[in-house]
């Protein structure tokens, strides 16, 4: 770069008998939904410096709500052929997504998502058949009836098979609960009524019979696992009471005593429980309950078969992780049911009960429990939920992975970067994933660039550009794992990422002339300053720097390692190079954003004109945006001559600042080429242009200092042009091969680990190894790469 410039949402196919719900986008046509701008207001009401959270204010709330409804007109022209996208994803926020069930029967279960506007969803069961026969003259059948109220009319609905019944509640009593085919009402004198529609269109009243004399309802009626019962809270010389209303008849047994002022009561038609207290619905009259002494976390959920489950702890242990608990009521045993589960629980009539679980965000669903013939519960996916859209901030690629950067979080002020795996085409191939710790917001460059400063280095890792609470900048290096960040402070503030690979980033500085190349080696948890130089035009591939020679058009490489210049290149141009970048062997230049630009191959040892104007160069090809037009060009020069195409048309109202790395990116590592759609997703398209053959362009392989072990083994690190599946063998001084390692790089950096062990476990002795590297490239365009060396152990 110049020396003074820088889950889905994917849905896949359905899985036989599983509901697939892919969210609606937060916008309706061209307007923000009201849910986001909620979002928007919150999160940037903040004071401070300019931060990517306050620049994104005045141009979300100023700009996109003023203008985002408005309907704007234009000259009729041609439009431009664009690609078709191979992929659209989205930023996914990490908070799963939350379900509101609004009715769930045998047939499925009504529900909306807050996220999704609350728009009233649907989903169905596989393989329901619906009864025979269905209506108040088959209480059983209830488990599939909706029920609507207005005023005193009770409208019932059978959903599999619709049949409808109507009642209607007698003057002088008031609606208080239904389940199934039953309504339960209170008159005036506090006393509970069962009433059912009758075959002839009028509505049977049945008293409810059985309740100590004096006892007061407390207006707590509980339905849920059963449409035979339901339960009923009632005070009794001073004391809470509970018991169940048998719905055919409507006779009242009482089965726990002294329960509290708030019990929590869930049941079945096989057992009734509050608290650790459990009792059979068949018991004997005056059984005494029996106590539940398993231990669990979380509070009662349902009762299904002959299990209490439990979920929501309030707290965990340390280590621990939310789930929903099977506690026997049988013999007080207890085991998870669904590991990773919490939120949305609710039992259903026909003695089940929903619940929402999953590993992440994007890998959320919900589950239906049902009774086994043994008293035990089994689960079954019946709703695959999607993740809410996530403000998205910034976005690059590299090496097969879709990196973004934004708030994924309900909270103002937490940013963090965020992976999609792609195939060599650009498709998704696993889910979103957590590449870094939490970190603060950025401040933003003036002008049209990207904020954050972000810069994808091929390794699986992003380099950020972080600024403190003093001002001073540094370059972070994030995203092997959750958790692990490198930092290597500037010393300067207003400055730039410029390019970079692997270990080295180019940082260009606010002060004037300020320039230098920070180095994150394997394993560092802090970066240090490979060169710091006078800045010019500059750029990083592998372990070499490129900056202009001293005569005119001739560009100079520096090794960082050897710490001097190891080639002089003439790239022909007319010019001191204002602008360098260097991929592979293609080495771009620019006299600037009106001058001639071109692209020379160091392979061939030719000169190729290309389109001038701000650009990315990427393997065979470069891309820029055309501001006026709002084409996104690709210019393919891989046979010497420079064709162009365009790619998309970007929003005319822009989604983010800053081209590459805001509202557009390129993978430099053999890969294709990502932009901002107007809904703020990312639309992946195939650059379509051969890559180079597969090479090392830097490598970390010194010995583990004491030799490797289980703790400590050693960790290589091979920087490639593109991803590849590798192998890695280790063999003694008389050539036995002693391990054998095989796996797929990291993005473009082949990452093994050895510790010390043979293939068989046992440890090898002290001594020098030689290791043989062998790497296939995973697009399969050209040959495989073979490397070799030694290493030591003991």
């Amino acid at each position: 770069m110049s020396g003074s410039d820088a889950a889905p949402l994917v849905c896949a196919d359905p899985s036989p008998g599983v509901h697939h719900s892919c969210q609606l986008p937060l916008w309706r046509g061209s307007c923000m939904s009201p849910v986001l701008m909620m979002r928007l207001r919150t999160m940037f009401s903040g004071e401070g410096n300019v931060t990517r959270s306050r620049r994104l204010a005045a141009v979300a709330l100023t700009g996109a709500a003023a203008l985002s409804c408005a309907v704007l007109t234009a000259p009729a022209h041609a439009a431009p052929s664009v690609d078709t996208p191979v992929a659209t994803v989205q930023l996914s926020g990490t908070l799963p997504t939350e379900i509101d069930y609004t009715w769930a029967g045998s047939s499925g279960f009504r529900y909306r998502l807050p996220e999704n506007s609350g728009t009233l969803q649907w989903a169905d069961y596989p393989g329901v058949t619906p009864p025979a026969h269905a209506g108040p003259d088959d209480l059983a059948t209830g488990t599939d009836v909706i029920t609507s109220v207005s005023g005193a009319t009770v409208t019932q609905q059978h959903r599999s098979t619709g049949v409808t019944a109507t009642v209607t509640v007698p003057s002088g009593q008031t609606y208080r609960a239904a389940s199934g085919w039953s309504v339960l009402t209170q008159d005036a004198a506090g006393a509970p009524h069962v009433l059912r529609a009758a075959a002839d269109g009028t509505t049977t009243d049945l008293p409810v019979t059985g309740l100590p004399d004096g006892a007061q309802l407390t207006g707590t009626f509980v339905t849920g696992g059963s449409v035979r019962r339901l339960a009923v809270v009632y005070t009794h010389d001073g004391a809470t009471d509970v018991g169940l209303v048998d719905l055919a008849d409507g006779t009242f047994r009482t089965y726990l005593t002294g329960v509290g002022n708030s019990p929590r009561i869930v049941f079945n038609d096989r057992w009734l429980v509050n608290g650790t207290k459990a009792i059979r619905v068949d018991s004997a009259p005056g059984t005494a309950p029996s106590t539940i002494t398993a231990s669990f976390l979380g509070e009662a959920q349902a009762v299904v078969g002959d299990q209490l489950l439990t979920g929501n702890a309030m707290f965990l242990p340390g280590g621990a992780t939310p789930e929903l608990t099977a506690v026997s009521l049988t013999d007080n045993t207890a085991h998870t049911l669904l590991a990773d589960s919490k939120g949305s629980f609710l039992a259903t009539p026909d003695g089940g009960a929903l619940a929402t679980a999953g590993p992440s965000s994007v890998d959320w669903h919900v589950y239906r429990v049902t009774p086994a013939r043994d008293g035990s519960a089994t689960t079954e996916k019946v709703l695959d939920l999607p993740a809410w859209q996530a403000w998205l901030d910034g976005m690059t690629l590299a090496g097969g992975e879709l990196l973004m950067y934004g708030n994924t979080t309900h909270t103002g002020g937490i940013y963090g970067f965020y992976g999609i795996p792609l195939d060599t085409a650009g498709k998704p191939t696993g889910l979103q994933s957590r590449r870094g710790p939490t970190l603060q917001g950025s401040t933003c460059p003036g002008g049209d660039a990207a904020c954050p400063q972000l810069e994808a280095l091929g390794d699986g890792r992003v380099a950020y550009l972080w600024t403190d609470a003093q001002g001073e900048e540094h370059v972070l290096a994030v995203g092997l794992d959750a958790t692990t960040i490198a930092d290597e402070p500037t010393g300067d503030a207003g400055g730039r990422i410029g390019t970079g690979t692997g270990r080295y980033v180019l940082y260009n500085g606010g002060t004037p002339g300020s320039q230098r190349v920070a180095d994150f080696p394997r394993g560092a948890t802090a970066g240090g300053t490979a060169l710091d130089r006078t800045r010019t035009a500059a750029a990083v591939w592998g372990q070499r720097l490129w900056t202009p020679g001293s005569t005119q058009g001739t560009v100079v490489a520096y090794d960082l390692k050897a710490k001097k210049n190891v080639a002089t290149v003439d790239t022909g141009a007319p010019c001191t190079p204002s602008e360098i970048q260097a991929v592979n062997a293609w080495l771009y230049w620019s006299c600037g954003s009106a001058g001639p630009a071109g692209v020379y191959d160091r392979a061939a040892n030719r000169a190729i004109t290309v389109p001038s104007g701000q650009a990315r160069l990427a393997d065979g090809y470069l891309v820029r945006e055309n501001r006026t037009t709002h084409e996104l060009l690709l210019t393919d020069f891989h046979t010497g001559t420079a064709t162009t195409r365009t790619v998309a048309v970007l929003p005319a109202a822009d989604q983010n600042t800053g081209g590459s790395t805001g509202r557009w990116a390129v993978d430099r590592f053999g890969g294709n080429v990502a932009y901002l759609t107007d809904r703020r997703q990312v639309a992946i398209v195939t650059a379509g242009v051969p890559t180079s053959a597969l090479a090392q362009m830097e490598a970390q392989t010194d010995p583990q200092p004491g030799g490797p072990t289980t703790a400590n083994p050693w960790r290589p690190v091979w920087q490639l042009n593109k991803p590849s599946a590798w192998r890695l063998t280790l063999s003694n001084a008389s050539g036995t091969v002693v391990r054998t390692l095989t796996g797929a790089s990291t993005a473009a950096a082949v990452r093994p680990a050895w510790d010390a062990r043979t293939d068989s476990g046992t440890f090898v002795p002290s001594g020098t190894y030689t290791w043989k590297l062998t790497a296939e490239p995973r697009d399969g365009q050209g040959p495989a790469l073979a490397l070799t060396g030694t290493t030591t152990a003991g």
